[in-house]
């Protein structure tokens, strides 16, 4: 009896044994060879890993009141990029015109100095300007100071009607600096540490443009591709050179880095007139080294079909973001930001892209900076804004270039 019931354990056991590892094998095969297999071959899933445009936060957020989220005297608005990945594609019919255009929502965030000139007709309450604040600059603005009464004269009340006149004009008044502020993937221009940087630039002096890829935000729901998130930052970056002949610099972050040295390299192939400097906050050299690097791909990158199914698609499908080649591309200064502890793109990548610079880029060119934030300040991906060293290093990366041509 003992000998049967002992029989019976054993194979119980076994059979036991046998479907955990028949388990375990295809749960293997489903994670580490049937989902490489899908990506590879899906370019949707692939844009989608890359741009995470469905993590969205805050969810109830009005990107079309500011104000909401602390930003005063900031407009909303939109402007339409024409695409050419459409246009390829349209036949003569009136649908397929129509598909060709597509909107991307902006902000304009107004210096801190200016708001607190006009507060009365941007019906901006006083309370916010907090004059104790060690992180506000005084700014001397000698043209406001002549043409004040003039726009208030002009401008008594700031509505919907005449918002856009009274930004563009104040943004054309000599003397300004425009920021043009690129963000990284997942949510909106109106995520928390993108707010930080916002208000430190204003608080500076400088006028920001931040604006929401294809999309992403309230712009509109088109799947974004590398040449099509570039060609709404040139659409954006035209607009502001055509208000005014004020300095421009281009601020990125993280995928945002990737963007900006894109778009400044086609620039410089066009012939056109640049910007005076940019700003790479957490960079990469490229998407291949990045999707290597990134804590999600851990798992995976050491499987012997990585780059066959992952990385490579990716190049064959025109997602590559290749800052390591367009940083000796264009000719205007670089400053670089990075954190010892960021995990999502990690500083060696930063650090590999500043080095490439330093090896590549003409001798003549604009000068490349590198800023290292410790580990031990615990800024990671997101927070070297928190730095306060942060806004004399930004403020010095202006005054020395906002006049030089190179």
């Amino acid at each position: 009896m003992d000998i049967m019931l002992f029989s019976r354990r054993r194979n119980f056991i076994k059979r036991i044994s046998l479907t955990t590892v028949q388990i375990c094998l295809a749960a293997f095969g489903l994670i580490f060879v049937i989902l490489p297999l899908i990506f590879r071959y899906s370019v949707t899933l692939q844009r989608g890993i890359l741009f995470l445009t469905f993590i969205t936060y805050p969810r109830d957020l009005d990107l079309s009141n500011p104000s909401s989220v602390g930003l005063y005297a900031t407009r909303s608005f939109f402007l339409n990029v024409r695409d050419s990945d459409v246009d390829n594609e349209t036949t003569n019919n009136e649908a397929s015109r129509k598909t060709s255009i597509i909107r991307i929502g902006i902000w304009h965030v107004l210096p801190r100095h200016v708001a607190k000139r006009f507060a009365k007709e941007l019906h901006v309450n006083t309370d916010v300007f907090d004059d104790t604040d060690r992180n506000v600059t005084e700014i001397k603005d000698e043209t406001l100071d002549l043409l004040e009464s003039v726009m208030k004269t002009s401008f008594p009340n700031i509505n919907r009607e005449n918002e856009n006149f009274f930004y563009e004009r104040l943004m054309k008044m000599p003397g300004n600096t425009v920021i043009l502020y690129l963000h990284g993937n997942t949510a909106s221009r109106g995520s928390g540490h993108r707010l930080d940087v916002y208000k430190m630039l204003r608080n500076l002096g400088y006028h920001v443009i931040a604006l929401d890829y294809r999309g992403y935000g309230d712009s509109d729901p088109i799947s974004p591709t590398e040449e099509g998130v570039v060609r709404d930052a040139m659409t954006v970056y035209n607009y502001i050179c055509n208000i005014t002949t004020n300095p421009v610099i281009i601020w990125g972050h993280s995928l945002g880095t990737g963007v900006a040295t894109n778009m400044l390299s086609q620039l410089n192939y066009m012939n056109e007139k640049g910007p005076k400097g940019v700003i790479l906050e957490s960079p990469f050299t490229n998407i291949r080294d990045e999707i290597r690097q990134h804590p999600f791909a851990r798992p995976f990158k050491h499987l012997p079909w990585f780059d066959l199914t992952i990385a490579r698609p990716m190049y064959s499908n025109s997602l590559r973001f290749e800052s390591d080649q367009h940083i000796s591309e264009f000719r205007q200064p670089i400053m670089i930001l990075h954190a010892e502890d960021d995990y999502v793109v990690p500083f060696q990548l930063g650090y590999q892209l500043y080095r490439i610079a330093l090896d590549t880029r003409g001798k003549s060119w604009g000068p490349v900076e590198f800023h290292r934030f410790e580990a031990s300040h615990h800024y990671g991906h997101k927070y070297i804004v928190h730095a306060p060293e942060l806004p004399e290093l930004v403020k010095n990366f202006v005054i020395t270039y906002r006049n030089e041509v190179f």
